[in-house]
């Protein structure tokens, strides 16, 4: 079937779809785990625990161990350099998706076949059927949506290993439908210069701002690099607009033959409107002011990503966030069925025709801090998960991935007619650790959010955060780094030090017992914060897809110690 009609029809019958999908959840699953043992219980890795003619549900979960990356990563390393991938899966294999790292802290490279890939395109449509139920008129109007690539890595087989996004960029799917309804011409999308990419998807942006009814990108933390982007740019922009002239600068012959197309001759009307609304001293409500049909933006603003939610709340001025779905380089989980929640507590419901789901039951206290996450007991299916209890979601898929432990812990937050709802809490085993102690990303994120109210008094925001537990002196200490800047406007904040050292008491003060028990015996030094220079983590960003490299021993920083 013709792909266009293939979306065409899933639009039209798009909730029709959604209702069937969770009223089966549990028969659904059945026949998931059926189709993927059907075909695959002949490969070598799943050939080690059970016979062909044993390749039901109860020898799987009978015989085959829940694993990490590490443990199929043999696997992949052989395809990798050549040998078939019917080692792993018996489909063939379309190429590898170069996960950003942020499980575990390790990049993976993830097998991607066609049937998956159509999942995910199924997925995410379905996810888009469920936000424009809450908007109208969005048909009437473009989808700015800034994407970025990557550079291709071949494999010594030669098979192509990329981020989804380039790979998706690059798909039939995108160019010759979605990419219809998305501003960016494709050839900015798929320039490898990330600041000529920038440069030229924003002046689109601009030029057509009156056609703008939403505004996303894939994660947050992009939305927040493109902020900093059009404040150091936006002069240049304006100059752009105001001669009909592309900076000589943009080089790239893509990027210079589709703006050719729109940056058709001078505009000063335009510029000087622009200019107007960025020489405002406050930002405060800068994209409503510049794109004033929007209706939402749209981003992955849960997990790691929720400390942008104030900045993008900030200059949002209003405009409805919204967190569309819940996917990973591994499989696609679920989707947001109520787009206009607060970020803060957007549950995903999760689809049953993905891929198999099973859940680790995570153990932690009554109030629900969490202490050293651990596993506990059995996993459950998917219809027998419990409400308020905590998981580690595991997945079974038909590109390889058996039993497989993503590392992501949920909550249980309700049901949508059979299907579980889930609330992202953390990365599991992504923690804070100089011994005993443990502190993971929900303990940190809880600590920061505490104390930056602190900061917030005196107009300063915090923009963005990272951490890590230095260990090259005895004893070692949590390190904290912190960008900063005056709410509403870009000045750059004049820090007290008795209201920093204020902040990392608040902090310390928020971790649990085992940390505060180790501080005051001397295992553990004082919290140190570093407030990083105003576009720090922009420069020290690897890419654009939201996963971030700190170079430590080159981050210009002031030191603020708690002592």
């Amino acid at each position: 079937m013709d792909g266009d009609i293939e979306i065409k029809e899933i639009y039209e019958n798009g909730m029709k779809i959604l209702e069937h999908l969770t009223n089966n959840a549990h028969e659904l699953q059945e026949q998931m785990l059926e189709e993927i043992l059907k075909r695959n219980a002949g490969t070598e890795y799943l050939s080690r625990f059970f016979s062909s003619d044993q390749a039901d549900k109860q020898s799987f979960k009978t015989n085959v161990p829940i694993v990490t990356y590490e443990d199929i990563k043999p696997y992949i390393d052989r395809i990798a350099n050549g040998e078939t991938s019917s080692i792993l899966f018996a489909d063939p294999i379309t190429q590898f998706i170069r996960s950003a790292g942020t499980s575990e802290g390790q990049q993976k490279l993830i097998p991607i076949t066609t049937e998956s890939f159509e999942k995910g395109k199924y997925h995410r449509l379905l996810a888009d059927i469920v936000v424009k139920k809450c908007f109208s008129d969005l048909h009437e109007g473009k989808s700015f949506y800034l994407y970025f690539s990557k550079p291709d890595m071949k494999t010594p087989s030669g098979l192509v290993a990329s981020p989804y996004s380039t790979f998706y960029s690059k798909t039939n799917t995108f160019k010759n439908s979605l990419a219809k309804f998305c501003m960016s011409p494709i050839e900015t999308i798929l320039c490898l210069d990330h600041k000529q990419s920038m440069f030229c998807q924003l002046l689109t942006g601009l030029l057509q701002r009156d056609e703008v009814v939403r505004l996303g990108t894939i994660f947050a933390s992009v939305l927040a690099r493109t902020i900093k982007f059009l404040e150091d740019y936006w002069r240049e922009l304006c100059c752009n607009i105001r001669t009909g002239y592309l900076s000589d600068w943009i080089i790239d012959p893509g990027c210079k033959n589709a703006m050719s197309l729109i940056l058709t001759g001078p505009n000063p009307e335009l510029a000087d409107l622009i200019q107007q609304i960025c020489e405002d001293k406050s930002w405060e409500g800068v994209f409503k002011k510049l794109w004033p049909k929007i209706k939402y933006i749209s981003s992955i603003c849960t997990g790691s990503m929720s400390q942008y939610t104030p900045l993008l709340e900030l200059y949002g001025g209003g405009i409805p966030l919204v967190s569309p779905s819940y996917v990973s380089s591994e499989a696609c989980f679920g989707i947001n069925m109520k787009p206009l929640s607060n970020p803060f507590d957007v549950s995903y419901t999760f689809l049953p025709n993905t891929a198999y789901f099973e859940f680790l039951p995570v153990n932690k206290d009554g109030g629900g801090k969490a202490q050293e996450t651990k596993t506990i007991d059995k996993p459950v299916d998917l219809e027998n998960v419990k409400l308020g209890q905590y998981y580690e979601v595991v997945v079974t898929t038909l590109a390889g991935l058996y039993r497989y432990r993503v590392g992501d812990v949920l909550k249980v937050t309700g049901f949508y007619n059979k299907s579980p709802q889930f609330q992202f809490v953390e990365r599991q085993n992504v923690v804070l650790s100089i011994g005993a102690d443990k502190t993971t990303e929900e303990d940190l994120s809880k600590a920061i959010t505490t104390a930056k109210l602190i900061l917030e008094s005196f107009g300063i925001m915090l923009t963005a955060y990272s951490s890590y537990s230095d260990t090259s002196s005895t004893p070692g200490r949590y390190v904290l780094f912190w960008e900063l800047k005056m709410k509403g406007s870009n000045d750059l904040p004049k820090l007290d030090a008795r209201v920093m050292e204020q902040c990392c008491c608040i902090v310390e003060e928020s971790f649990d017992f085992t940390y505060k028990s180790f501080r005051k015996d001397g295992a553990i030094s004082a919290l140190e914060l570093r407030v990083v220079k105003h576009g720090s983590f922009d420069e020290l960003m690897v890419g654009l897809d939201g996963s971030l490299k700190i170079i430590l021993k080159t981050t210009n920083s002031l030191f603020l110690t708690h002592k």
